[in-house]
């Protein structure tokens, strides 16, 4: 994974200490040939199957994150239709010591433009899923999922999240 310049100047004045991220995650849609489909990235780092995800650029927003990020790793164009969810993330260390904690903003998206395949080295495969054949996703991805797929509902935030 590469790191963005300015988190690695972050990380030459403060080490490995924590750093909180804000980020986003897109829940891609469209219509397929057998219903509604969603775009799914394979992590280069751990082989994982996850929506578009990424963290915000200084001053960025994250719906203009989202859209940017499903440009980069996924070579698509995007429109971000709504949030769906904001989660402050359980913190994690990474193989190099590095400890981070993400507030992830994940959004409802639909597909405009392109044609999906791997944009950078943070994943390795890129692919439409029909809806009712998933790959194995972790818990928050289902649930963030399931809400993109439904009629609109209110927005989570953290503790209604995990209440679910």
């Amino acid at each position: 994974m590469s790191t963005p310049p300015y988190v690695a100047a972050l990380r030459e004045k403060i080490g490995t200490d924590l750093l909180w991220m804000p980020g986003a995650s897109a829940y891609i849609l469209r219509e397929g040939e057998h219903g509604t489909q969603v775009l799914l990235v394979r992590r280069a780092d751990n082989a994982r199957w996850t929506p578009v995800t990424g963290i915000c650029d200084p001053g960025e927003e994250p719906d203009v994150t989202a859209a940017r990020e499903s440009q980069e790793e996924a070579c698509v164009e995007i429109a971000v239709e709504r949030l769906l969810a904001v989660t402050a993330l359980r913190p994690i260390a990474y193989d190099n010591g590095d400890r981070c904690q993400y507030l992830d903003h994940a959004f409802r998206c639909r597909w405009v433009a392109g044609e999906a395949r791997v944009g950078d080295e943070e994943s390795n495969d890129v692919r439409w899923f029909d809806v009712d054949d998933l790959p194995e996703l972790l818990p928050r991805f289902v649930k963030q999922l399931a809400m993109a797929l439904g009629d609109g509902g209110p927005v989570l935030f953290g503790a209604a999240q995990r209440e679910r």
